[in-house]
């Protein structure tokens, strides 16, 4: 199982998602030739329409990678905003680095090197919107840590929930069997979470989305 959508629909769809940003195109055509797991871009387009309607002055990014959904959210944001991110790999900061200083937004973008889950204890402040996409395996750690960094009204954005279909599918190929079991635990607890009203949006591979109760 490699789609969600139907070959049709998602050849619809596509006719609609043009990019012609050279550094964005730059980033898609090395992260599919060095197999680097990216956002969809779908799904970027998503999580940018979010960004513009919710305004939010602090982001905090999960899983930097390349950057490639740091300065698509990074472009999105005003003038005063800014997003954290955190890279546990010395490889992708590296590249995630080189690629912020060419996206015309380096000022908005401030970049953790570490494990997340040591990195986020040390956070003051708290965020208006936490994108959520790592090992996931770390899923559950991580999202408890988000929870404690959320403002109330904040959005909670979190990829790979449908994990290239597995999630709902019976027959799992073995090296997706251990993964799957991960998400298939976290999507529960995040669709159950009493302080967030969530969903999950069959686009990309798959994304949560949640918003914190005032209560």
């Amino acid at each position: 199982m490699k789609e969600i959508l139907y070959p049709e629909q998602m050849n619809y769809l596509e006719s609609f998602n043009k990019e012609d940003d050279a550094l964005i195109l730059e980033m898609e055509d090395f992260a599919k030739k060095n197999s680097v797991p990216i956002l969809s871009r779908d799904s970027a387009k998503l999580m940018e329409i979010l960004i513009q309607m919710k305004r939010p002055k602090r982001v905090l990014e999960l899983g930097t990678a390349i950057a490639y959904t740091t300065i698509r959210i990074a472009r999105n944001l005003k003038k005063e905003a800014v997003i954290h991110t955190i890279e546990f790999s010395k490889d992708n900061a590296k590249l995630a680095e080189e690629n912020i200083k060419k996206s015309g937004v380096e000022e908005k973008i401030k970049l953790f090197f570490g494990d997340a889950k040591e990195v986020m204890p040390t956070l003051e402040k708290k965020y208006d919107f936490i994108y959520l996409d790592a090992d996931k395996e770390d899923y559950l750690d991580l999202f408890e840590l988000a929870m404690k960094l959320l403002k109330k009204k904040g959005v909670i954005f979190v990829d790979n929930l449908l994990w290239h279909g597995y999630a709902a599918s019976e027959e799992i190929p073995e090296k997706y069997k251990t993964s799957t079991k991960f998400i298939r635990e976290f999507n529960k607890i995040f669709m159950d979470h009493p302080g967030l009203k969530t969903t999950i949006i069959p686009v990309g591979d798959g994304i949560g989305l949640g918003v914190r109760k005032n209560a």
